[in-house]
């Protein structure tokens, strides 16, 4: 599938086979896409919680609005953000790369997140949300729908998933079979109105 056909057909589906299980090989091809995701600085501050407890799927069902696809697709992610990664090891995220290389990023990860939790947090957003796009379209192309969701309570959430105080939840997306197609295109404002050249 080209990237262009799953970006037009990737939709929001709400209701998903339950009785459909995804292998551990598609699990595994899925997550190892979504590492590739792109990251400031290369930090990598995204921690995917692959939720496959059922007992635990359905708390967090209750704390999302009782959403049946939380417990029904056949894959429940929760986007996670380790608000911290930046410190822990930074010297991990350029190991493969040439020594001034490594000599100019290594300090500048420290410089540019130190003492600014402001982009701690926002870089944290936007890492788990381009993340959360390359599942999406990686499980299109795998013949899956998916649906991204902030729906929930999300200090809840934090709780049943017993995250680090320094890791904060940004989203979930659910990866099934649909049963049903997803509703029909609410409507696209035109591109002239989104699509800006140079200035406002």
């Amino acid at each position: 599938m080209k990237v262009s056909q799953a970006i037009i057909e990737r939709r929001s589906v709400k209701a998903y086979d339950p009785q459909h299980k995804m292998s551990e090989e598609e699990i595994s091809k899925l997550m190892s896409l979504a590492m590739l995701s792109p990251t400031a600085f290369n930090i990598q501050n995204w921690r995917f919680v692959v939720v496959t407890d059922p007992a635990l799927r359905q708390k967090i069902r209750s704390a999302s609005w009782n959403q049946a696809q939380v417990e029904e697709a056949s894959l429940l992610i929760v986007l996670t953000a380790d608000l911290h990664a930046w410190a822990k090891q930074p010297e991990r995220y350029w190991s493969n790369a040439a020594k001034p290389v490594q000599d100019y990023l290594v300090p500048a990860i420290g410089q540019y997140y130190n003492g600014n939790t402001q982009v701690q947090r926002d870089e944290a957003m936007r890492s788990c949300g381009m993340a959360a796009t390359t599942i999406m379209l990686a499980a299109k192309e795998m013949g899956y729908d998916t649906c991204p969701m902030d729906g929930f309570d999300f200090d809840a959430v934090a709780q049943l998933l017993n995250l680090p105080e320094d890791h904060i939840p940004a989203m979930f997306v659910v990866v099934g079979k649909a049963l049903k197609e997803a509703m029909p295109r609410g409507g696209q404002l035109p591109m002239d109105e989104v699509v800006i050249y140079n200035q406002f």
